[in-house]
This record gives C-alpha cells, structure tokens and sequence, in this order.
C-alpha cells in the first residue's frame, strides 16, 4: 500500500461500543499516530500477498460497507489447493463415440439350447458306407408257387407210432339188438345142516362139510348130488353164499370138480365164531360139482359147533343162485 492510503486509513472514527447490559454510548475515539510518508516499492507476487494480509490485519474494527466498487483485474491465478470432497454425479452425459474393441474375452458357459430352427437344404449323398451286420429276420413272405414233384425217392423207414389222437364224436346209435336172456336170479338153492344132529364128527383136512338137508330149490339146474356135494348143470355165472360154526381156529374154502377156488378162502384165527364166505363161481363145463372144503395142508380139524350160543341146533348153510 502507499503511504496516503495509510494516512486516509489512520482519521478519527466515531465507533460504537458495548458492554454488557448497557445501553449503546456514542464515543469519540482520539487515535494519535505519527505518519510517515515513504516512497515504497511496487510489491509484486507473494510479497504483495502478504502485505495485502499484513495491511487487513493492522486495521481497526470493519467500518460500514462502502458502496460496490467496480470489478477489479482479475489476479494471478493461486496455487491449486487440495482436492476437495467428491460432488454429486451430474447428469449423464451424451454417449461418446465407440471406442476401439477389446480383445475377445474366454468362452462363457453354455446357455439353454435354442428352439429347433427349420430344417436347412438336403445336403449331398455321401458314400456308401460299409456293410452293417445281419439284421433281424423279417418275417415270412407268402408262400411261392408251387415247383415241378421231383421223382419219387425210396421209401423211408418206418417211423416210431405216433400217439394216440382224441378220440372222436360219438356215432349214430344203431339199430337194437336181439333181446338178451332174461335178467335177474335165473335159479336158486338152499341147502344147509343142523347141529345137532348133523355133522357129529370133525371135518377133517381135505374133507368137505355136509349140508344134508334142503331148504327152497327153485328148478332143476342148480341140485344135491349128496350130503356134501352140489350139481350146476348149466354153463353161467353162481353166486355162492356160505356161513358154518366152528370151534377152532380155520379156514373153508369152494372147491370145482374137485380143485381149490384160491380167491374164495375165508376163516378165523380164534374164538367161537362163524366163518362166512361169498363169491361168484364160472362154470365152463355142464354138470360141475361144488363143494365147502377144509382146505388140505391145514394142521386143524374142525368142530362143527352145536347149540352155539343155546339150547337150540344151531344152523349151516350152503345158497347157490345162478345170475347169468
């Protein structure tokens, strides 16, 4: 600053003081400064900075702002002070142009596969490739036609017999027969004994019982020949029931002329009993004689018993009937 600019800064001011809890008082302020006029140098950069700060500094208290003087010349531009804090963003700014383009970046991962696009052109036949394996049989065609017989070849052997077939429907019924013989028992007789007095003594091994008299006798076919022996005169089919009490243990069995029946055995191996027995007998011959044996080879002669389980005889008995 120049020295008149000090001297004008330097009159008397009237200022106004406060203190606490008083009213406002106007004071004459007496400020005696000896003033000394020096040509100073023009200060230039920093030096006028300072002096500019020193001056501001020395002044006394701000006096009522002075009307707005006109714009001075625009000072040096400061040194670049520090960054100050980050402002909010602007608004975003027109797009720039392209820049150039970056390197390709590494493959990403494999997105979801698109929709099946149209099916392009036909492309061209390649080769034939080589020949696949056999497939599957297909199946049989329709039978050819028929060739030309060949000559006929030797006969062959004979093969195993082949099973059986089903047998097959039933036929018509044919025609009826002549009328068969008359069904039913063609002829019958009862012969029998009573104990006593009839069979007094044993029947020995090998002998036959006695059936000395006779019950009801239907015809002629079927007759005594004596106590112990019976006629069939016809060719056919007897059914022969007998029952005889016996003291021991035995057997009985049927004889034809004169030989062992096998299948017509019966007996009893203790106790007082009847022994019972019932078959059918086939004559081949006319005129065969039946008879109630004990069969030879037994040890036993057999007790015909009297008045088993009584005071009464008791009864033996020998029924043939022809059936056919």
């Amino acid at each position: 600053m120049s020295c008149p600019d000090i001297k004008k800064r330097c009159k008397k001011k009237t200022m106004m003081v406060c203190h606490p809890k008083e009213k406002k008082k106007k004071r004459r302020l007496r400020v005696s400064k000896k003033i000394v006029c020096e040509k100073c140098p023009p200060l230039e950069g920093r030096q006028l900075l300072e002096g500019l700060a020193g001056a501001i500094a020395e002044a006394g208290p701000q006096g009522l702002a002075g009307a707005l003087g006109p714009q001075g010349l625009a000072g040096l531009v400061g040194a670049i002070g520090a960054l100050g804090p980050e402002g909010i963003a602007g608004a975003l700014g027109p797009q720039g142009a392209a820049g150039i383009v970056g390197a390709i970046g590494a493959l990403g991962a494999q997105g979801i596969a698109g929709a099946l696009g149209p099916q392009g052109l036909a492309g061209l036949v390649g080769a034939i490739g080589a020949l696949g394996p056999e497939g599957i049989a297909g199946a049989l065609g329709p039978q050819g036609l028929a060739g030309l017989a060949g000559a006929i070849g030797a006969a062959g052997l004979a093969g195993p017999a082949g099973a059986a077939g089903p047998a097959g429907p039933a036929g018509a019924v044919g025609p009826a027969g002549p009328a068969g013989p008359v069904g039913g028992v063609l002829g019958f007789a009862d012969f029998f004994a009573l104990m006593p007095p009839n069979n007094a003594a044993t029947v020995a091994t090998n002998t036959d019982v006695s059936f000395p008299q006779d019950g009801p006798i239907s015809g002629t076919a079927i007759t005594r020949i004596n106590a112990s022996s019976f006629n069939l005169s016809a060719i056919g089919t007897y059914q022969v029931l007998f029952q005889v009490n016996v003291n021991e243990a035995g057997q009985l069995i049927l004889t034809l002329n004169g030989a062992d029946l096998a299948y017509t055995v019966v007996g009893r191996a203790t106790g007082t009993s009847q022994i019972v027995g019932m078959a059918l007998v086939q004559t081949t011959l006319i005129n065969s004689v039946l008879t109630v044996r004990n069969p030879a080879g037994n040890s036993t002669a057999l007790t015909i018993t009297p008045l088993a389980g009584g005071t009464r005889p008791d009864s033996a008995h020998l029924v043939i009937m022809q059936i056919a």
